[in-house]
């Protein structure tokens, strides 16, 4: 596939994907932190340091033990525009640092984009494993495959007692970050969410928005991650994980269960108007855009709105986003523009 096949394909598969427990737990994603055992970190690398790792990655994908597990395609960043960059960030291939960094810098990409291998970023390379609704085992045994094949041909940076050496400290160890991406809207509406992500926060996981580190939390999405790489397996950071996940999701369904029983009218209307505003607006920011979403996907789960895809929170959360708006438009949008295609183009999807 070429570079314009990712970057024009409506939707990745997590995102057009069903998955378990899919009306909370949007996503699941995990990301393995490698370095090369005989080259400085990106930090401290020379451009021609950061060339051979690019030759060398470029020729590991290419043995037959990648080739095992699909169809990958190697892009460096300094042949892909700034706009292309962004729409590959949007929907969740790339990471910002990929964005802001080109020059030495690359991504790998599986034919389905369920694979992103980051090269050049923080850490050497960044295997990423991305899958709809709640799939931290299948994701873990995938991203562990593909760690694998990529072993067979690269010596990665290895310490017995501290595990994979990584640029971060913090990501030491295991090199692992598993998350899920989560919908909790009746949380939210109830005024619980700061004491369940609070209690979250002290079981050594993390909160953060829909882009990672430093993002906003828009439209009732969070993303629940591990902060402990070093000291526990693979195996334990996934269970643990999934454990947290689990009674997350009952509080949320105890919490839209308490909203329908207490204030279905309320509820009943806070939906109603936000499926008008959605279908009916000509001009819409991407704050509006992602609450007015979540109402509506809150609305599909509860049987409030019927005739609606649920995955069309997955899908307009990222096609609505700046980048993708313009390229869907084919030319640099201003603000306000933007505004009337991203309303255009809910208009189009939710009649559809």
């Amino acid at each position: 596939m070429s570079l314009d096949d990712f970057v024009h394909r409506t939707a990745s598969y997590w995102m057009r994907g069903d998955g378990p427990e899919d009306e909370i737990v949007i996503s699941t994603r995990v990301r393995l932190a490698r370095n090369m055992a005989d080259l400085p970190f990106p930090m401290l690398a020379t451009d021609r340091q950061m060339e051979e790792l690019l030759h060398r990655v470029n020729d590991a994908i290419q043995h037959p033990t990648m080739k095992d597990l699909g169809r990958f395609e190697m892009v460096p960043m300094r042949q892909v525009s700034e706009l292309d960059r962004q729409v590959l960030m949007e929907k969740h291939l790339i990471s910002p640092d990929l964005v802001d960094n080109p020059r030495r810098s690359a991504v790998i990409l599986r034919d389905d984009e369920t694979v992103s291998i980051m090269v050049g970023e923080e850490d050497h390379l960044r295997i990423q494993c991305l899958f709809p609704g709640l799939q931290l085992k299948p994701a873990w045994d995938l991203a562990s495959r593909v760690d694998d094949a990529l072993e067979a041909t690269l010596d990665w940076a290895y310490d017995e007692k501290r595990g994979y050496l990584t640029a971060c400290p913090t990501n030491a160890g295991t090199g692992m970050r598993s998350s899920v991406m989560m919908h909790l809207p009746a949380l939210v509406l109830t005024d619980q969410i700061r004491r369940v992500l609070g209690a979250i926060s002290q079981v050594g996981l993390a909160v953060r928005g829909i882009y990672g580190e430093g993002t906003e939390a828009v439209g009732n999405l969070f993303q629940v991650s591990n902060q402990i790489t070093l000291g526990q397996s693979e195996e334990e950071i996934i269970h643990n994980l999934y454990g947290v996940t689990r009674q997350l999701i009952e509080h949320e369904r105890r919490a839209r269960q308490l909203l329908m029983d207490q204030n279905q009218a309320e509820l009943e209307d806070r939906i109603g108007r936000s499926y008008g505003v959605l279908r009916y607006a000509r001009r819409l920011d991407s704050k509006e855009t992602m609450q007015r979403l979540s109402d509506v996907r809150l609305g599909i789960d509860l049987g409030i709105i019927t005739g609606v895809s649920k995955g069309i929170l997955k899908e307009l959360m990222v096609l609505t986003r700046p980048a993708l708006l313009q390229m869907y438009e084919g030319r640099e949008l201003s603000p306000e523009e933007r505004d009337v295609r991203r309303a255009a183009l809910v208009r189009e999807r939710l009649a559809a």
